[in-house]
């Protein structure tokens, strides 16, 4: 039986190959309030042609609409890859609970730790790790 993390975190894994078969950075995430998902996104930068459209932040939006509130307290993000700066700082005005992300970011343009932005903000990294960077791979590798 899976337990409940894993079986979000697929889910944010399934986001993910929805965003690679439109030629997006397979990043995909979900949120999870009360065991039920209440928003989900994935990369669509180039569809939509605005950089702010990752994953989280797109899921953020929805999950808002769904509660009809700004602030996500009591809620978990799973998301394939560790948030970028951008995204930390939706995560933090939204204030979610807790973080769970797959692969590390290898490529951060500053040098931040996440664990000092959202420091009341709990936070798993590197969970399924190794399916989150292969669906990374094999998207860059097929682009090159």
């Amino acid at each position: 039986m899976l337990n409940l993390n894993t079986f979000f975190f697929q889910k944010a894994i399934e986001e993910a190959k929805i965003a690679s078969k439109k030629g997006e950075v397979p990043v995909g995430a979900v949120i999870v309030c009360q065991d039920q998902i209440i928003g989900k996104g994935h990369n669509q930068v180039e569809l939509l042609h605005d950089i702010t459209a990752h994953a989280e932040i797109i899921a953020i939006t929805a999950a808002s609409n769904f509660l009809n509130n700004k602030f996500l307290d009591d809620c978990t993000l799973y998301v394939t890859l560790e948030p970028c700066l951008m995204c930390i700082g939706a995560i933090k005005h939204a204030r979610i609970k807790t973080i769970v992300f797959g692969a590390f970011e290898q490529k951060k343009m500053y040098e931040y730790k996440i664990e000092e932005i959202l420091n009341k903000t709990e936070i798993i990294g590197g969970f399924m790790q190794a399916e989150s960077e292969q669906l990374l791979k094999d998207f860059f590798s097929k682009r090159r």
